[in-house]
This record gives C-alpha cells, structure tokens and sequence, in this order.
C-alpha cells in the first residue's frame, strides 16, 4: 500500500472513529432526556369533587412524630411534620389525608423554580374542605427549599389554611413573607418534587401545569 493510499485509511478511520463518538454521546443525551421526561406517568385529569367538613378531627397530638407520604404520578415523596411548631395546622391536614381527600386530586399550580401547589379538589386553584384553621408562622419563618406551607387567599388572615399546600422548590429562600402557615419540610422524595416542578410554566402566567400530576393518595405514618 502506497504511504498515499495509507494516510487516506488512517484519516478515513479517524473520521469514522469520530462519527461514531458523536452519535454515543447524542444518543446517551437523548436517553438522559427522555428518562426525565418520563419520570411521570401521562395520567388524565380527575373530575372535580365536592368533599365538605364542618371542622377537622382530632388524629394528630402535639409534638407527635408524624410524615405524610405522598403518592403521586411522579413517584412519592415525604413530608416531615412539624407538630410541633405548628399542631392545628399539621392535625387538620392528617385528618384530611386519613378522610381520602387529597386521593385523585392533582396539582393545579406549578411555578419552575418557585413552587409546586396541590391539594385542590376542583382543580381550579379555588377549592377548599369546607373550613379553615388558623395558625401564624414565626415572624422571622423562611420559606426554604423543600419547605411545605399552606397557601391562603391574599385577604385571610396570616397562617390561615385549608386544603391546599405548597412545596417550596426554589433554590434558596423563596422571598415569601411570613404568611403561610409551615406545615413541614419534605424529607424524602426530593428528585420527585424536582421532576413535578419542571412540569410547569403553562398559561397566560406562566403557572399552569403542562401536564396533569396526580396525587394518588397521602398516607399519614406515626412513630
């Protein structure tokens, strides 16, 4: 073989050696994307429901250790309630988890790197469980990652609550004052409110959920 004829195989090789190279590493990125995408179940979205109490049971003491898992179509993550600091509040939402209220609703609101909020059973960011329980956070509380509160109208008092809940996924403190009353911080499941939260940024606002997540249901263990 002439030291031509030589040189052209030995580029050719190179090329081909190359080529092959960049299809690996394309197809290794289209893998890691489609895993993350596909981290959630395509499920469709639940009717709206009427569930209404007067007023919450009493299931949760003080200071007893509780968390509340969350099931939801991304996966489970857990919450670690803080009866504690604040017992009406983390009581209510026990005894709404034990009724099945929070079972086939989904999130109605999904702010990337903000917030994922949930626990609406009309699904129109509206909705509530027929009462409201009342406990302000600490003056000085910070709404840090992974930090759970419960979300309020505007015009209610500090640290009111229904159903509905928040994890915060904001990188740091997410700047909110204090208003919301805590009820906890998630302790498991973090890469699954991660994947919710990158579900978001639909609609005018830019915080409708781009596809349905749904919380199957929310089982409250003691001990």
């Amino acid at each position: 073989m002439s030291r031509d004829r030589r040189l052209f195989v030995i580029l050719l090789l190179a090329a081909a050696l190359v080529a092959g190279v960049l299809v690996i590493a394309l197809d290794g990125g289209d893998e890691e994307a489609t895993t993350t995408s596909g981290s959630c179940e395509s499920v469709e979205e639940p009717e709206p429901k009427e569930v209404r109490f007067d007023k919450p049971e009493q299931v949760l003491e003080r200071g007893e250790r509780a968390s509340a898992v969350v099931e939801t179509s991304c996966g489970s993550f857990t919450i670690e309630l803080d009866t504690r600091g604040a017992p009406k509040t983390t009581n209510s939402f026990a005894f709404l988890a034990e009724q099945g209220f929070y079972d086939d609703t989904a999130f109605s609101r999904i702010v990337p790197g903000f917030l994922i909020q949930a626990g609406d059973p009309l699904g129109s960011g509206t909705g509530d469980p027929g009462y409201s329980v009342t406990e302000a956070p600490a003056a000085d509380a910070e709404y840090l990652s992974g930090t759970v509160a419960m979300a309020k109208n505007p015009v209610e008092a500090p640290g009111t609550s229904g159903s509905q809940f928040f994890v915060v996924t904001a990188p740091a403190d997410a700047g909110l004052t204090p208003n919301y009353a805590i009820l906890g911080e998630v302790s498991q499941g973090a890469d699954v409110v991660e994947a919710i939260g990158e579900l978001g940024g639909g609609g005018p606002d830019g915080e409708e959920p781009l596809q349905t997540v749904l919380i199957e249901s929310v089982t409250i263990e003691r001990g």
